[in-house]
């Protein structure tokens, strides 16, 4: 299927690894000019390298970090506009709710929600101008299912899906899409090693890990197993394409089916 991404310009946050390296990837192999964002100069290097080697031929990477207002205005001067925005950076850890810290829940909130949030304010009004555009926040299932050890992390997930819903909510009768995917428990770097610090047996095969994880800790997945970084990146590039027009202020979900409702 051709995305019809050609000609479109994308920035992706956080996207050096795991579900924002997949979704640049994506991008970048239907033909969109992506933007690779990161902290990391040797880190977004290698990405780089990693998505040409892959296919994705219009690629470059911007060393910045939006979770501050500084590293939002480093990103808007050197790309003044773009036509899609994927608002992908985030942290996440598992906390007991009584130690979650005045410190843990703003620096939550300035990388999982004040990130996306200083981005979309300098970019979405040019799409508005432009009658065109995409704003994409990858959320998570948290924000609907909040964990218990995971309370600060599942509070900013809400905050995405609120932001999203009210940015649509300013695009009517235009050709200007806000909308957020909720990825479920996606394969990473981190996952696995969050999934070690749960198990009974940190020392097990890491397929008796993640089905012990499954079954004791995401017991309403449908697929009871991970999900893979590029099964996300695949829904993303649909709703970032012009393909998805009639897609708008939705909350997607790409989660296993761990949501067991309709809502």
């Amino acid at each position: 299927m051709d995305l019809k991404l050609n000609g479109k310009t994308a920035l992706v946050t956080g996207s050096t690894a795991g579900i924002g390296l997949e979704i640049a990837r994506r991008l970048a192999q239907e033909g969109a000019e992506v933007i690779v964002t990161g902290r990391n100069q040797a880190k977004l290097d290698q990405a780089l390298d990693d998505i040409r080697r892959s296919g994705g031929a219009q690629v470059r990477g911007i060393v910045a970090d939006p979770a501050t207002a500084e590293g939002a205005d480093v990103l808007l001067k050197a790309q003044p506009q773009v036509d899609i925005l994927v608002n992908n950076l985030g942290i996440y850890e598992s906390k007991p709710f009584a130690q979650i810290s005045d410190d843990d829940w703003r620096h939550f909130f300035e990388v999982n929600v004040l990130s996306g949030a200083r981005l979309s304010q300098r970019y979405f009004p040019g799409m508005l101008a432009r009658n065109w555009g995409r704003v994409i926040f990858i959320a998570s299932e948290s924000g609907l299912m909040v964990p218990p050890d995971m309370i600060h992390y599942g509070m900013t997930k809400t905050a995405q899906l609120a932001i999203s819903r009210g940015m649509a909510a300013l695009t009517k009768g235009g050709q200007v899409t806000v909308n957020t995917v909720m990825p479920g428990t996606t394969r990473s770097e981190g996952i696995v090693d969050f999934m070690k610090s749960v198990a009974s047996d940190p020392q097990a095969a890491p397929e008796v890990i993640e089905k012990e994880f499954f079954a004791k800790e995401r017991p309403t997945s449908l697929i009871q197993r991970m999900i893979e970084a590029e099964e996300i990146a695949n829904l993303v590039a649909f709703v970032a394409s012009p393909l998805s027009s009639a897609t708008n202020g939705a909350a997607l979900r790409a989660d296993g089916g761990i949501t067991p409702t309709i809502a």
